[in-house]
């Protein structure tokens, strides 16, 4: 494969499809309502905290350019009936993270519906089947209760106390996770039906 062949595949993300969500690649008409969820002190809380416009412009390229660079990034999750953009969900493995990551973050009007554990179980699927991961792991702050209840649900067991690199060393994050044959056996029960 040429270098030219190479980046053409890089440029041809893939997309999944649930139930009711789309995932594909961040796309730059994402922004707004991006930019609106991380400026949301609620939202962002557990994400390293409210951010202005300029600062959620730069995590948007960033995760663009993971897409572009090493083909693993989180997805933007659009609502299949609208095609308004909920959130950021997927794989991800960031230099110094403690593990390969499925993770989510949700825009307010996004909440209770159950996306979260609806996505992240088709990211599961994707990081196994797809990209060969043999674990995934979840990094959540201990009071995030809403996020165990999705890694319950999609079976992971927490693991106790990790520590995710600067400029995150500070923050207090529990590792939830499991292995591609744990997946399966939880995958078999579980119900994209199933509210988060």
């Amino acid at each position: 494969m040429s270098l030219s062949d190479d980046f053409q595949s890089r440029l041809q993300s893939p997309a999944l499809t649930t139930a009711r969500l789309i995932l594909r690649p961040p796309a730059l008409s994402d922004f707004p309502r991006w930019a609106e969820m991380m400026a949301d002190a609620e939202v962002a809380r557990h994400i390293g905290g409210a951010q202005p416009p300029a600062v959620a412009w730069r995590a948007l390229m960033s995760m663009a350019g993971a897409w572009a660079l090493t083909g693993v990034a989180m997805f933007s999750a659009l609502e299949r009936a609208t095609g308004r953009w909920v959130g950021r969900i997927g794989p991800w493995h960031p230099y110094g993270w403690p593990g390969a990551e499925v993770g989510w973050a949700l825009h307010r009007d996004a909440w209770g519906r159950g996306y979260a554990t609806e996505a992240a179980a088709a990211c599961l699927d994707y990081a196994f089947d797809t990209l060969g991961w043999d674990e995934v792991i979840h990094c959540i702050a201990p009071d995030n209760l809403a996020s165990q209840r999705v890694a319950e649900r999609l079976g992971a067991r927490r693991r106790g106390m990790g520590r995710l690199p600067e400029p995150y060393h500070q923050e207090p994050v529990e590792i939830w996770g499991q292995s591609r044959a744990e997946w399966r056996l939880h995958r078999q029960r579980f119900s994209p039906s199933d509210s988060a």
